[in-house]
């Protein structure tokens, strides 16, 4: 009992350090929005990261791993390594995108479909870094100019499934916005949606000079064009092909 008493110590410890070391906010529906420009962040580059891995739950995970603890109980310790898209579990390639407003009434959208990657030091002063199809722990990155946001309206990031195999479900999905000063801000897209095919996970406001996140995460059966609607965005949508590598 005295070795299992230690381990729950030791255990309890890492989290308490671990909880205090993130340094992250994250939204959720009781706290939906945070100012960029309050806490200073409202200058320089904002990063946008996406990343993903399997459910634990649909591969087996630790819950099936029964009497494997008890035989060796430091394995518990160790993190699942199950990334996403891996072959023999399922087939997913979920992809970032930004529509993206101006003052000047512009619109567009930044997204690998189509090959829209955007551009930094220019409108739309929005870039995505580039497609990752095979779950890599770096994810895909969008780089938004801040430098530039008087001359931003609004964005919307989202994501979608590019190969029309629902799997929302079947994923951890998380964005993480890395902003140029204070902590990270973490949303999850926690919600069980099997059907869904693309996600709306936060917009970016400038209201009255203060620029504002707000949580969306709201999941459509449908692709970029039925965000478009529920957006009010106005773009003219046709059907659209990665290029291959």
């Amino acid at each position: 009992m005295a070795i299992w008493d230690s381990l729950r110590r030791d255990r309890s410890a890492q989290y308490a350090s671990g909880s205090a070391a993130t340094n992250a906010i994250e939204l959720t529906k009781r706290r939906p929005s945070v100012s960029l420009t309050k806490q200073g962040a409202d200058t320089g580059n904002l990063r946008v990261n996406l990343s993903w891995r399997m459910r634990t739950s649909d591969i087996g995970g630790r819950a099936r791993q029964g009497g494997g603890l008890l035989r060796h109980p430091f394995r518990f310790f160790q993190p699942d390594v199950v990334q996403a898209h891996t072959q023999g579990v399922v087939n997913v390639d979920l992809d970032l995108g930004c529509l993206y407003e101006l003052e000047d009434g512009s619109k567009g959208v930044v997204q690998p479909l189509g090959s829209f990657f955007g551009s930094l030091n220019e409108a739309p002063y929005v870039k995505l870094s580039g497609d990752d199809r095979f779950g890599a722990p770096s994810g895909e990155t969008i780089y938004v100019n801040l430098d530039h946001r008087e001359l931003i309206k609004r964005l919307l990031v989202f994501v979608y499934i590019y190969d029309q195999t629902p799997a929302f479900d079947r994923t951890h999905a998380i964005v993480t916005l890395f902003p140029s000063n204070g902590p990270r801000i973490e949303i999850e897209l926690d919600e069980r949606a099997p059907q869904a095919r693309s996600c709306a996970v936060f917009t970016v406001e400038n209201v009255k000079g203060d620029l504002v996140v707000h949580r969306e995460v709201k999941f459509v059966y449908g692709f970029q064009a039925e965000l478009d609607r529920l957006y009010g965005w106005g773009l003219q949508w046709g059907r659209g092909y990665k290029t291959k590598t």
